[in-house]
């Protein structure tokens, strides 16, 4: 299901190094929703990773760490060898959790995989993942994201065309729920409507539907980003009937939204940023409302094109305006709600 190459950008501490802000509201609680852990390509990034770039100055008090197919079990059974990243999660989370490192709790919720085209099989993998979590376990990842054009693909993932309607991925889906599980949603804009179905048919499953609906900026898509985002906002507001999906602000530091960040001479301000994406965030809040929205660092994946430090104070700088009860759904709440924090 993964690729062995790596379509995302490289970290150069160097070039990030370049740009140094001061932090914005610097007493603000966050929860950071999406991020991972992972040791992937020569490319590790671990608890104490974080941790540094949390010191950067937010006010991170806990993260939600999502599923990159890191750490499984290859002596379990084909099925159950996603457990063994459930197991590191939560041995990372530990680290943190011994308060020797600050108060941010890394890996307070974990999503984790499971293979949902087990069909009802998976009950007994989700319960294990439950049961290796120890109350962290808080849902399933599994991506969608797949497109006929191989030059539109910027994810690790490459599963099957039209996953989300398979019988026996939805006899699958269908166990997350009574285990009060999640599931998080990640696939390309122009799947949104094969989500929207999947939502309907399952409204009391919560999805969080990862990176703004994944508008894709790349292959086909490149230079054309005025017809994407015709293509996405009404694919995005049908969404908003099913009040089961929130969603996940972030992840625009990809190669795949084609943004192009990190060809720059210079890392990008938080100023550049919130006026770069600022119509596709406040688009997003008007139309779920602040109940519904979280911001995310998507790290270390975005962290090729920008500091952590920088990509919290483009957050809230496009947050400035609204009520202080928005700000604390946007930062905090809604993650804290929707995860069961």
């Amino acid at each position: 299901m993964h690729q062995t190459t790596s379509p995302h950008i490289a970290v150069r501490p160097d070039w990030l190094a370049l740009l140094q802000e001061e932090i914005i509201d610097p007493d603000l609680p966050i929860v950071d929703p999406h991020h991972h852990l992972w040791d992937h390509l020569g490319n590790r990034y671990f608890v104490h990773d974080i941790l540094q770039d949390i010191s950067s100055g937010h006010r991170i008090t806990a993260t939600v760490t999502v599923e990159c197919g890191a750490m499984y079990n290859p002596f379990l059974a084909p099925e159950l060898r996603p457990i063994g990243e459930t197991q590191f999660l939560c041995g990372q989370a530990s680290m943190a959790d011994s308060g020797k490192y600050g108060e941010c709790r890394v890996s307070h919720g974990i999503v984790g995989h499971a293979d949902l085209c087990l069909g009802s099989e998976v009950e007994s993998v989700l319960q294990a993942h439950i049961q290796a979590g120890g109350g962290r376990f808080k849902g399933v990842r599994y991506s969608s994201v797949w497109h006929v054009d191989p030059r539109a693909r910027g994810s690790l993932a490459n599963p099957p065309p039209y996953l989300l309607a398979d019988p026996n991925f939805r006899r699958g889906f269908a166990q997350l729920a009574p285990l009060g599980l999640s599931f998080d949603a990640w696939m390309y804009h122009s799947q949104l409507p094969e989500l929207l179905d999947l939502a309907r048919a399952f409204p009391e499953t919560k999805i969080a539907l990862n990176h703004m609906g994944g508008f894709n900026g790349i292959g086909p898509y490149a230079d054309k980003r005025d017809d994407v985002f015709a293509q996405w906002k009404p694919m995005m507001k049908d969404l908003v009937e099913c009040k089961n999906i929130s969603i996940k602000i972030g992840g625009m530091g990809m190669r795949l939204f084609g943004f192009d960040l990190a060809t720059r001479d210079t890392p990008p301000s938080s100023l550049q940023l919130a006026k770069l994406w600022k119509p596709y965030v406040d688009t997003v809040i008007e139309m779920f409302g602040a109940k519904r929205c979280m911001f995310e660092s998507n790290f270390p994946v975005d962290k090729g094109s920008f500091s952590y430090a920088v990509v919290w104070n483009a957050f809230k700088r496009l947050s400035h305006g609204a009520a202080p009860c928005e700000r604390d759904d946007l930062f905090n709440q809604t993650a804290t709600r929707f995860y069961n924090l």
